[in-house]
């Protein structure tokens, strides 16, 4: 069974920084593309970025390019998304997810199996 579990949500300012980590198990998982989105109450969930298992390859969706950085850390089974020069539009609930049979491009929530139960990011202005 993969468990996956966010931490690392705050409130901030704009402009500041904030990094969100994701422990997951079991250590099959490091063999995994694995994926953010991030959600906002009556709105579907966005695509934020995503890594392939190696860390080498990585997307990230329009809005948060240049300013946040996937990374995972295989030996420690965690995943990273280090957010810089945060904005208000940036608050939403952060959510990490993965599953065995998808490509590091989707970008499409649905078709993700395993989710861990998010973490809230509030960006103040």
């Amino acid at each position: 069974q993969v468990e996956l579990y966010e931490s690392g949500g705050a409130l901030v300012q704009a402009g500041e920084s904030l990094r969100l980590s994701c422990v997951f198990a079991p250590r099959t998982v490091t063999r995994y593309a694995m994926a953010w989105f991030r959600q906002v109450p009556e709105k579907e969930r966005e695509f934020v970025a995503s890594i392939d298992w190696t860390g080498g390859v990585e997307y990230y969706g329009e809005s948060v390019k240049g300013r946040f950085t996937i990374s995972r850390d295989n030996s420690i089974n965690t995943l990273y998304l280090q957010m810089d020069s945060l904005k208000p539009d940036d608050t939403a609930v952060y959510y990490c997810s993965t599953d065995p049979e998808k490509r590091v491009s989707e970008a499409r929530w649905g078709e993700y199996t395993y989710w861990g139960r998010g973490t809230q990011v509030t960006v103040s202005s």
